[in-house]
This record gives structure tokens, sequence and C-alpha cells, in this order.
């Protein structure tokens, strides 16, 4: 029986930093996946894009093919852009069967991962500091998606309560607030020794080296203050295993988001006119549009803390995620 072929499906970034470790998690991924056709695409800016990613493999033979969301929570992304792009292809594509797996969500391997990265920058201390005189700030992407900012208050709270810290506080790269500059400034008066910053992000690009920038600079203001800069989650190993859970989730038929708080299903305070939203991609102005280096210049620079794959917006629009037959037509939240 022919072994379905896994399609990784990523957000896409102007920056090649973001490219190259979205590639080489793919590669980590087919490693692991041997006798199975792996291929991948983009959302935005770098190809090949999603279309081109199912092209591919439908011309190596694939008639079963599982797309797996490359992204940590289910926002507009997950819930709206990627079930778009998917259904637009298999409306063309009926010969092939395409189901799509969930997004990574709160999962206690990534929580593990999150650990090894906040311990790896204490490990780099310079000065002495308990973790009760540690405060550590999670940074999300952040999205005008309620449920998915919620989630990062989540996994901050777990590693607070797990690893001990003093105190815990979250912030986002953009679109939601605090964003990190202001979560920083607020939090170097409540009288830490220690600051911990830690990008709950899959890879580098533009928003986690936003976040270091910004830490630098509240750092050079506050110099009583130890900042730690803690990696992002990357090529941990339990990355991967986590992907390959979400492969083993689509054969148990559990494919489900949990929607129970999503926008376009329910009417969350502040977002009620969002209720049945129609279901639209929202990147085909910048789909393949190319990276910095198709354009030769950089739209940020490291400061030395390089570490995101994606670009500063999130488009939040809706539901089409649990195809059991691959497809799903229906453009409407639900």
């Amino acid at each position: 029986m022919e072994q379905p072929a896994v399609m990784v499906c990523g957000h896409g970034s102007r920056d090649t930093d973001a490219i190259r470790e979205f590639d080489a998690m793919v590669a980590g991924l087919r490693a692991r996946l041997p006798g199975r056709a792996v291929g991948s695409g983009f959302l935005e800016f770098a190809r090949p894009i999603i279309r081109e990613g199912l092209d591919a493999l439908k011309a190596q033979g694939a008639r079963t093919i599982h797309a797996l969301p490359a992204m940590l929570f289910a926002a507009g992304h997950v819930k709206n852009d990627l079930p778009w792009e998917i259904n637009s292809w298999a409306a063309e594509n009926p010969d092939v069967k395409l189901v799509f797996a969930r997004d990574l969500a709160v999962d206690l391997k990534l929580l593990e991962a999150a650990r090894f990265r906040i311990e790896a920058a204490e490990a780099k201390a310079t000065r002495p500091a308990t973790r009760e005189e540690t405060l550590l700030v999670v940074v999300g992407r952040g999205t005008n998606d309620p449920d998915a900012n919620s989630n990062v208050a989540k996994i901050a709270r777990m590693l607070w309560e797990g690893m001990g810290f003093g105190w815990t506080a979250v912030a986002y790269s953009g679109v939601a607030h605090p964003r990190t500059n202001e979560c920083l400034s607020r939090a170097v008066r409540m009288g830490f020794r220690r600051i911990v910053v830690f990008p709950y992000f899959l890879f580098n690009g533009i928003l986690v080296k936003r976040i270091y920038e910004q830490t630098s600079e509240i750092a050079a203001l506050n110099r009583e203050v130890e900042f730690l800069y803690a990696d992002y989650l990357n090529d941990h190993p339990n990355v991967i295993a986590t992907f390959l859970e979400r492969l083993d989730e689509i054969g148990r038929g559990e494919t489900a988001m949990n929607c129970t708080l999503c926008k376009y299903r329910t009417q969350i305070i502040g977002y009620e006119a969002d209720v049945g939203a129609v279901q639209a991609g929202h990147h085909l102005h910048v789909r393949g549009a190319g990276t910095d280096a198709d354009h030769g210049h950089h739209h940020h620079h490291d400061h030395g803390h390089s570490h995101d794959h994606s670009h500063g917006h999130d488009h939040s629009h809706d539901h089409s995620h649990d195809h059991a037959h691959g497809h799903s037509h229906s453009h409407r939240h639900r």
C-alpha cells in the first residue's frame, strides 16, 4: 500500500535565516520518514509556494497527501489561509486525497524543549541569581485571534510554575499587546535581578531578531538587571517528534483542532462580528515574492542575537480544518 506523501506548510519569510532553518527542519523530518515523499511550501515570500509543493508531490505519484502546518498555534494562518490554499488545490485535483493535520498547539514535548532552551540561557549567566530572583518573559508572535494569544500565556504559566521563577510576563512581537519593548520596560521596574527573554517561535527571522534587538535596547538602559537571551525552539529533537505525532494523529482520525474558544465559531468578547467570516486567502500579493537573497537587502540586523519565520503581520479569518477526505469546499466558518 502506498505510503501517503507529506506536505510541510510553512509561513514563509523575507529572512533567509528563517527559510534555511525551515528547510533544515523539513530535511530532519524527511530523514525520519523513509519511504515517504516529503515536500514543502510557503504561504508567502519564499518558494516553492504551497501550490508548487503540492504539484511536485503529485508529479512524484502521490495520490494521498498529509499536509502539516509548520506553525505553533491555530490562528489565522492555520484556520484560514492554509485551508484556503489546500482546498483550492484539492478542488482542482480531485484525484488526490488531501488530509490537513492540526497545529502543534500546547504540547508537553514542546514545553520540554522550551525548558531546555531556557536552562541553556541560564547556564550563560555571569551574575548570581536564583530562580525566585528571576523574571521569565515569554514572547509570542501575536495575532488578532485571542484564543491563539492565550496559548502563549498558558505556555508562560506552565513554565513559570514548573520551573519556579519568581514571576512571568507575556509579550508579543506584533499585533497583540503588550509588545516586547513595552513589556520589558515595565518588567525592569519590578526589581528582579535577572530577566530571561524567551521567544516562543519555531524559527529565526525578522520577528525573533526584533525581539532580541528590543531586549538589547532595554538592557542597555537597565544595566543593574542581567538579561539572558534564550533561543527559540528551532532544531530541538522534540520539534520533529511533535510533527511526527501530528502525522500519527491523521492515521487515527484525530485532526480536529480545539475550537471551543475560536472567534470564528463562538462570540468571543470584542470579536463578535468575526463569527462565520468568509474563508479566503490573504497572502496572494506576496506569494512567491522572494526573500532578501532575491532582492539583495535586509530589513533587520541581528546585533548578536540571531534568532522566526514570519514577518510582522497576521491575517486571521478561518476554519475548515478537518479534511477527512482531503477537501472541504466550505468557505465559511461554522
